[in-house]
């Protein structure tokens, strides 16, 4: 009970202490009071020492606890039982990982979403997963962009047939942001950024065009 109050605490270092009790002597009979906290914690050093705790209990006790959460609509609950169920790594954890989540409408919860399902997706199911990201391609800002890239990127040499799609694709903000995507892949060090804005110009020249420019 003081473990659970700890977690209620005004005092972020007073709930910090408390997430780093709980995990230093993991208890099942928690994992209802974690969870529900890693919903509405507000610091994200208490968030992660939460996630840190969860993963020091069973799988079997806090994976169905962590998938019933993936249907709260609050989008911080459903990012962060994400974000736990990637650091688990228990495949029981990939079926819970939907079509909806992967294309959620609150950015922070995509993100953990594609971050988990590259982390759990099993190898049969690589392709797929790499088409139903590319889905996503041209979507949001700089930094959601980049996170899809990263996910894209996990996933290895199947993206390259989706990635090609996308560049013979209508959409110039799809094909720029799969362009760079392909220029990660092939040059892990490339920065985003500039690949970004090199994947654009050349969407705007054309190829032809474009080659031309670059001699």
């Amino acid at each position: 009970m003081r473990l659970v109050e700890g977690l209620r605490a005004g005092d972020a270092s007073v709930r910090l202490r408390a997430a780093l009790a709980a995990g230093t002597a993991p208890d099942p009979g928690v994992v209802d009071a974690l969870v529900e906290r890693c919903g509405v914690e507000p610091d994200f050093f208490v968030r992660d020492m939460l996630s840190w705790a969860l993963t020091r209990l069973p799988a079997e006790v806090t994976v169905p606890r962590l998938r019933a959460e993936l249907a709260s609509g609050r989008g911080q609950a459903r990012s962060q039982a994400l974000h736990t169920l990637s650091k688990i790594g228990d495949p029981a954890g990939w079926a819970a990982i939907t079509r909806a989540l992967l294309r959620d409408a609150d950015d922070e919860v995509a993100r953990s979403a594609w971050r988990a399902a590259v982390v759990l997706v099993p190898d049969g199911e690589r392709a797929g997963l790499a088409r139903e990201l590319a889905s996503q391609l041209g979507r949001g800002d700089r930094e959601v962009r980049l996170s899809l890239s990263r996910a894209l990127v996990a996933l290895g040499e199947v993206i390259e047939p989706v990635l090609a799609a996308a560049l013979a694709g209508d959409d110039p903000e799809v094909r720029a942001h799969a362009r760079a995507t392909e220029r990660i892949f092939h040059d892990p060090d490339a920065a985003f950024a500039p690949s970004v804005e090199e994947a654009k110009r050349i969407v705007a020249l054309g190829p032809k065009r474009a080659g031309e420019a670059a001699r």
